[in-house]
């Protein structure tokens, strides 16, 4: 889960706030403006010498924000769509503009304006009267871009093979070099039909909730087999990490290292739905 380590929740005066809109975008852009200055030369902080910080991108979405009487700011991030792994929300009501906010923030919060914790901010200005400023600071969590399918098998095969071609022991048990394995695109369509099932019905398990076993899958996609196994992972977001994990397990090493299989087949699947994007991975080896 986020690390969300003080959340603040803004205890608003009026209701009006959740249906009046923002009464001044530039405002809320100024006082934007002004934290980044302070960050990038504080001067000091609580009496104290402070060193400066490096500006945050200002986020339209923290800016659309609305937080409420009781409102849990993870609640409201997700809701927007913003994923972030620490975020934190000032409350601050009075001030007649920018300035004076900045002035506010700056005796009361000025540890947590140059906190290092935090990239981007949203700054609004609300309330009937114009003197609620929210500032929503926040790090976005960067989920890396998963390789294409074409560019993950070749990458796929090329480490394991890679891994083949030297001794190394799994566990308990010691493997000799084994001889490189090929693709086949049967294999490879069977682990993907896994993968998208693990990821759509959120379970990791070699066998489906229907029953379904890779020996049965291997069939049911057309692949005449001698000889069957199966590694599954997820959450790993690079090939590299995938086959390193499976290395480091005895189990999965052990299938990876089996010189009785001939081909491999593999594929990754993520369920839209899943806000932190997790692949589930597959890799089906084989002998016809």
């Amino acid at each position: 889960m986020p690390a969300f380590p003080r959340l603040l929740i803004a205890a608003l005066s009026c209701v009006a706030v959740w249906c009046a809109p923002s009464a001044s975008a530039s405002a809320g852009d100024e006082l934007a403006g002004l934290i980044n200055a302070y960050r990038a030369a504080p001067g000091s902080c609580a009496g104290r010498a402070a060193a400066p910080a490096a500006p945050l991108a200002p986020e339209a979405a923290l800016s659309k924000l609305h937080i409420g009487f009781g409102t849990i700011l993870e609640s409201a991030l997700k809701e927007a769509g913003y994923s972030a792994t620490r975020a934190e929300a000032i409350s601050v009501t009075g001030p007649e503009d920018a300035q004076a906010a900045m002035a506010v923030l700056r005796e009361k919060y000025c540890g947590t304006l140059l906190s290092g914790a935090f990239s981007a901010v949203g700054t609004s200005r609300n309330g009937s009267h114009g003197r609620q400023w929210q500032i929503v600071l926040a790090h976005p969590r960067i989920i890396p871009a998963l390789p294409e399918p074409p560019q993950m098998s070749q990458e796929m095969l090329a480490l394991v093979n890679q891994a083949r071609a030297i001794p190394r022991s799994c566990g308990g048990q010691a493997f000799g070099a084994a001889p490189p394995l090929t693709w086949n695109a049967t294999l490879a369509q069977a682990a993907l039909g896994h993968s998208r099932d693990m990821a759509e019905k959120r379970y990791f398990n070699h066998t489906e909730p229907g029953g379904s076993t890779p020996a049965d899958r291997a069939t049911r996609a057309g692949y005449r087999w001698s000889r069957i196994s199966e590694n599954i992972a997820s959450g790993e977001h690079s090939v590299a990490q995938a086959v390193a994990d499976w290395l480091d397990s005895p189990g999965h090493c052990a299938n990876i290292m089996n010189p009785a299989v001939t081909e491999m087949g593999a594929a990754y699947a993520v369920n839209p739905a899943n806000e932190n994007r997790r692949p589930y991975w597959t890799q089906m080896f084989g002998r016809p």
